[in-house]
């Protein structure tokens, strides 16, 4: 008598089930380990890009992984795994195209996934150029998605032409919302920490002008070195009308080296 699990009546066997659940089981964990790398190292974006991308390709079968983030009209390349040759990270981009695969999963948002990529020249040549350039045939680009705007994409590539399966690329969309998390924590955490500085440096100055209520100069040259040091400025300067012209009256980085000595 058969058992009541069998592949004799098309059923899976206990085997492939076995299987089956030791995929799920590695994938929550790979899935967990990027959240606690989220959780612990919020503003390090290098690192969970690189385990998002390590654990894409290798959960998904595939022959590498590139995450991109928009950056002014561009596709800026932020993580790469795996030996199909890519761009450098960090500096290099793609044009945001239609006849770019991953320029077009950015300005559609949605993923775009092509089973030849080097014989679809009709509809994305600039991609498929590449594709016969660096030996790729499919390719997968789920965009990253972050209050109904696409900002970056995650893209899957394998040599041989084999499309991606739906648990695939269901998986891959799970690490493109991961680093989407990524980036939101950054982003909030860096505002924060603007927020907290610039209450600082305000707090710092009418600190100042309590304790120094006949020391203008002082207050000035408090409000100018704030200023520089808060807004990333090259050099700041607070100038007053005297007459038809403007009178320095406290600078801080070039002007300071160039302003007149008081006289």
């Amino acid at each position: 008598m058969p058992s009541a699990i069998s592949t004799i009546n098309g059923d899976p066997s206990v085997q492939e089930l076995r299987r089956e659940l030791a995929e799920a089981r590695e994938q929550q964990f790979a899935t967990a380990e990027i959240l606690r790398v989220i959780s612990r190292s919020p503003m390090d974006l290098q690192r969970v890009f690189a385990d998002i991308a390590a654990s894409a390709a290798r959960l998904c079968d595939a022959y590498d992984a590139t995450i991109f983030q928009v950056d002014l009209g561009l596709l800026r390349i932020v993580a790469h795994h795996g030996p199909i040759p890519s761009l450098p990270v960090g500096d290099s981009s793609l044009p945001l195209i239609r006849e770019v695969a991953t320029g077009r999963a950015v300005l559609d948002q949605r993923t775009i996934h092509v089973a030849h990529l080097q014989a679809d020249t009709a509809e994305y040549p600039a991609s498929s150029e590449r594709a016969r350039l660096l030996g790729f045939r499919t390719i997968v680009a789920v965009p990253l998605i972050r209050a109904g705007a696409a900002i970056g994409v995650i893209t899957l590539r394998r040599t041989e032409a084999r499309l991606f399966t739906d648990k695939q690329i269901a998986l891959l969309e799970t690490f493109a919302n991961q680093a989407v998390i990524g980036i939101e924590n950054a982003r909030l955490l860096n505002e924060l920490s603007e927020s907290l500085q610039q209450q600082t440096a305000t707090a710092d100055v009418l600190k100042v002008i309590s304790g120094a209520t006949f020391d203008l100069p002082r207050v000035l040259d408090t409000l100018v070195e704030s200023a520089a040091s808060l807004c990333d400025s090259f050099d700041t300067a607070i100038m007053q009308k005297d007459g038809d012209v403007l009178r320095i009256v406290a600078t801080a980085g070039t002007f300071r080296r160039l302003a007149p000595a008081p006289s």
